[in-house]
């Protein structure tokens, strides 16, 4: 049994981090730089960032390193500088970790390579699964206790990244943002998320949804993950309700209360990891640390109740086109021939 299954037998559920890049803006990170440097150029502001968490009662911290591949980093001319980046970020995150008197264990983050794989793009699946051990090579010689995908779309991209974990002697989480009409950018549901745990290298200890566009809408996500899947650990780290445009700065519209009834329903919902993506403060965080120790088991929030409490959905399913997919259409009216296997 991992640190991560050992955890959650022993609290039932656990409080995961809030936002990296939102917070390190209000740091002083600028918009277009590369806050994975920020491991070796500002590393006090990166633990300040994980204490904050830490403070606020997070179970699990994730390291400043979701660009941290050689294709998000070339751009900054540091695509030499994965490992050492990586290491550093890990060694952060352990020494704030070590300062408490609970367990709080380190999700090594790993994003999207940011290149579209064959043959939409240029990015074999080899070179993908190169690109993910480079930089798992250098969250496990750092310490990790997990290997944490994101923000994931693409499901060449996820078999990818599993196919790099599994090498690797630590528990796998995947989660995807399913921010277009319910599914992904590339077209996968919540429900094909789940499906495809057995086609993966390594099958993940958890899976789930982060990002997004609203906190209505990764609800609704999981609760679909967890209706086919309801075994499954699964993972409910949304944005702290929905982004809006206010001159030049994105605000979101969560309220520490919002984000605690966030929190209680997604653990109604069946989610047993539950934190906060983009926008979410460590005030925020310590709302949903409260709502966790006080919740009491409730029953399963209906979609629409989910929508009453925490607000519309900003991106829902496109159910006449799902519909015509499913009869073999291509949710234009048309019909597509079918192949055999």
């Amino acid at each position: 049994m991992s640190k991560l299954e050992d955890l959650l037998a022993r609290k039932g559920a656990l409080l995961a981090d809030g936002a990296t890049g939102t917070n390190l803006f209000e740091m002083g990170l600028v918009s277009g730089d590369a806050p994975e440097l920020w491991n070796t150029d500002e590393p006090e502001k990166i633990k300040a960032l994980h204490q904050s968490f830490v403070d606020a009662g997070s179970d699990i911290i994730l390291t400043n390193t979701f660009g941290c591949n050689r294709h998000r980093l070339k751009l900054h001319k540091a695509e030499g500088r994965v490992k050492e980046l990586n290491i550093a970020a890990v060694k952060l995150a352990k020494e704030v970790a070590a300062t408490v008197d609970r367990e709080v264990l380190i999700g090594g983050s790993i994003g999207p390579t940011g290149e579209l794989f064959q043959p939409l793009g240029a990015l074999s699946y080899e070179d993908g699964v190169a690109a993910f051990r480079e930089q798992i090579e250098g969250l496990v010689e750092g310490g990790a206790d997990i290997l944490w995908v994101e923000t994931m779309s693409a499901v060449e991209e996820m078999k990818a990244a599993a196919e790099a974990a599994k090498e690797f002697d630590l528990p796998l989480v995947l989660t995807a943002s399913f921010d277009t009409a319910g599914k992904t950018m590339m077209g996968l549901s919540p429900t094909g998320l789940g499906d495809l745990q057995s086609q993966f290298a390594c099958t993940p200890v958890a899976i789930g949804s982060n990002c997004g566009v609203g906190a209505s809408d990764l609800l609704a996500a999981i609760m679909d993950i967890t209706a086919a899947y309801p075994e499954a650990f699964v993972v409910a780290k949304a944005n702290c309700g929905i982004p809006q445009i206010k001159g030049d700065e994105v605000v979101y519209t969560g309220t520490p209360e919002l984000m605690a009834k966030y929190a209680h329903m997604a653990l109604d919902a069946g989610a047993r990891i539950v934190g906060g993506c983009c926008g979410t403060s460590p005030v925020h965080l310590a709302a949903m640390r409260a709502a966790l120790d006080a919740h009491r088991a409730g029953t399963r929030p209906t979609l629409d109740e989910v929508i009453a409490e925490i607000g519309p959905l900003v991106s829902p399913p496109n159910k006449a086109a799902d519909a015509a997919r499913a009869e073999g259409g291509d949710g234009t009216g048309r019909r597509r021939g079918r192949r055999r296997g």
